[in-house]
């Protein structure tokens, strides 16, 4: 095990004496996020980013009440409009403590300053937080893998992606900030830790390079507490991107993202007034793609996650896919296996797609890789590993924007091509299958109980989406509308 991991696990045991104190699991990396931030600004020398009064050690040497009152102060006044440091002021905005207990934040305070910090400092503090991260998103308990998209996805995007020094690279749905913090960590590997780049470079890099926007106030928190263990200086904003904030996130060389399933609650459509192909739709899948698309500076290359009902959705969904290929390359579709996220039974796919300069007829073709059927069932007992995307990389090829040279690997196959003929006699369906899907078979085979639940959870969810989406279909304007619709079907 390495330090990392065994810090991790370390970190992860104190979750017994939060929910002692009656903190849920939802909550547990929320409240460690508070403490480690003011922990890690002292490990690595830059406390001078907090007031005199607020520091790790003068928590740390406090006892009993005196102890939680004077945390419960710190994280108050952390958040005020008062203090400068815009990082230290979204962390710890409305902030507030779930222990009530003086002697449990002592065990905190105490367990972690015992952890073995050299070696944190030595692996990297980001690491540390993305495994810490990592370990609260596969626990089924907490909820936290819908903010959480595994890690050897996000690594096989970017590895296809590459993103590039002085490219601006966006996720307007960030959730914890993987993709950003993967597109940094490919370019820093690349550039010798940006040694190689002029000052100025080096600068837009670290402020300007990764922007986006999270609309859950405590995700946003560990987005940002994830973005500065990595060197990097905020960018991403608490806002909604379907709103008209979103329109006045940065033009992106590049849009890496995974947005949130499902409707906008209540059922409320987008505000922003530059949408017109979803702009009567409460589909958040179809809202965000639409935004992608315009968000994209000309010539930028975007891969987005979206769930299968984005492939095949009538109306509005047919709608924006034709739109979207008229005004983007389509050139790649990779259908994911189930199970990788939270949900065992969501359907997922990747699309990838560049912005051109005309608006008309850009995609010839569609690559189609799947990855879904005749695929083991994913979960505790078998995680998703870089090695399974291995021959979906040889077969995407080294351009970002797909015209490496492809080649059709047949109906037996994995990798197929569809003309942008054969998608319109589809009627610009996207949900293309060709090989036996023997995802109930691989189902069959689970054995913990957790992926059993996750499984028939998944299933229940996506129902539901359908039912959402019939609804809307059918959408009545009227309660007397409504009600004749009723009289009807009987």
């Amino acid at each position: 095990m390495t330090s990392t991991t065994d810090i991790v696990a370390k970190l992860w045991s104190l979750c017994h004496v939060l929910r002692d104190d009656g903190v849920t699991y939802n909550e547990y990396v929320t409240e460690l996020t508070y403490l480690l931030f003011l922990k890690m600004l002292e490990e690595t020398g830059r406390e001078n980013r907090l007031p005199d009064a607020y520091r790790w050690e003068t928590l740390a040497k406090k006892e009993g009440v005196d102890q939680l009152d004077y945390y419960k102060r710190l994280l108050l006044d952390l958040g005020k409009p008062a203090i400068t440091d815009e990082l230290v002021r979204a962390i710890f905005t409305d902030a507030q403590t779930r222990l009530r207990k003086p002697t449990n934040l002592k065990a905190l305070t105490s367990s972690i300053d015992q952890l073995d910090w050299f070696s944190a400092r030595e692996e990297g503090l980001g690491n540390l937080y993305e495994g810490l991260l990592e370990k609260n998103a596969s626990d089924k308990k907490s909820g936290a893998g819908q903010y959480f998209t595994p890690r050897p996805l996000i690594d096989c995007i970017v590895r296809l992606m590459k993103p590039q020094p002085g490219e601006t690279v966006q996720d307007p749905a960030a959730g914890t900030a993987g993709f950003l913090v993967a597109a940094d960590r490919y370019i820093k590997d690349r550039t010798d830790e940006l040694y190689k780049l002029p000052e100025a470079q080096v600068f837009f890099q670290r402020h300007n390079a990764f922007v986006g926007a999270e609309l859950v106030p405590d995700t946003h928190r560990l987005c940002m507490m994830n973005l500065l263990l990595h060197g990097i200086e905020g960018g991403v904003e608490n806002i909604d991107t379907l709103s008209p904030d979103g329109e006045a996130l940065s033009k992106a060389n590049l849009i890496l993202t995974n947005p949130p399933f499902g409707t906008k609650k209540g059922g409320g459509r987008p505000t922003r007034s530059d949408f017109s192909v979803t702009a009567d739709t409460s589909n958040k899948q179809l809202a965000f793609v639409e935004h992608i698309v315009r968000a994209l500076k000309p010539g930028g290359r975007a891969a987005i996650v979206v769930p299968d009902n984005v492939l095949f959705e009538d109306n509005t969904g047919r709608r924006l896919r034709t739109w979207l290929m008229d005004l983007c390359n389509l050139h790649t579709i990779l259908r994911l296996p189930t199970g990788i996220f939270y949900a065992q039974g969501v359907k997922t796919n990747v699309l990838f797609f560049q912005r051109c300069t005309s608006d008309r007829g850009n995609t010839k073709a569609v690559w189609v890789y799947d990855m879904r059927a005749n695929m083991p069932a994913f979960g505790k007992t078998r995680p998703l590993t870089v090695a399974d995307f291995a021959d979906f990389e040889t077969s995407y090829g080294d351009d970002p924007n797909g015209v490496a040279e492809r080649k059709d690997q047949g109906e037996e196959g994995r990798w197929r091509e569809f003309t942008r003929e054969a998608i319109t006699a589809r009627n610009d369906n996207l949900d293309i299958t060709w090989l036996r899907d023997t995802e109930a078979e691989a189902e069959e085979t689970l054995t913990e109980p957790e992926d059993i639940a996750a499984a028939i959870i998944g299933h229940l969810k996506a129902a539901l989406e359908e039912i959402e989406a019939l609804s809307e279909e059918i959408e009545p304007d009227s309660v007397e509308e409504a009600a004749t619709v009723a009289e009807a079907a009987e």
